[in-house]
């Protein structure tokens, strides 16, 4: 009898360290939840998107080479919850005029430019793309060569004389976005 219980005690404590293993290491996500906040002469500007990382993986490229964002195609910029930005006052993004406010950002990369689109439909799973008739802005933006590649995606915001910069860089691409407070 207490051989029994030994080793129903056993099955009971290695069953509970499975589940708290199982629990630990399913919860870190392999693309992060990022806040980004940014304010820039009375301009406040936050995104919320998701961080994928490279893994050995080709990130931009060719479809028919394997590219896990291939040329010409939606991307919600970034992984899992659609990409969302806020500003809390009318700005020129990219040479465009803004309403402030909320947006789901996206893109389709292509080789020497990017289509960045703001879309007014938000609180979506980015995997699915937008209604683009909801789309608000449209705007090229050019693609530059990283010096060093960039394992996880990140959206950051610097500060330049010419004015507020969002930068997108993942893998070797980079891309440069003017902002401008009205």
């Amino acid at each position: 009898m207490k051989k029994v219980i030994v080793i129903l005690s056993l099955v009971a404590i290695a069953g509970i360290a499975a589940y708290i293993a199982y629990r630990v290491i399913g919860s870190r996500s392999l693309s992060p939840s990022q806040t980004v906040t940014y304010q820039y002469k009375g301009l406040d500007v936050k995104v919320i998107y998701c961080r994928p990382s490279k893994r050995g993986r080709l990130i931009f490229g060719d479809s028919i080479d394997g590219a896990l964002i291939p040329n010409g195609k939606y991307w919600r910029l970034g992984a899992n919850a659609a990409t969302e930005i806020t500003f809390s006052k009318d700005v020129s993004f990219a040479g465009n005029p803004l309403k402030a406010g909320s947006y789901r950002m996206y893109a389709v990369p292509n080789r020497l430019s990017w289509q960045i689109s703001l879309n007014s439909e938000l609180g979506k799973w980015g995997f699915d793309e937008p209604d683009s008739t909801l789309d608000v802005l449209k705007a090229e933006v050019p693609v530059e060569s990283a010096p060093t590649a960039k394992e996880q995606f990140t959206i950051s915001f610097e500060n330049e004389s010419a004015g507020l910069i969002m930068e997108l860089a993942w893998d070797k691409e980079y891309l440069r976005i003017p902002i401008e407070g009205k």
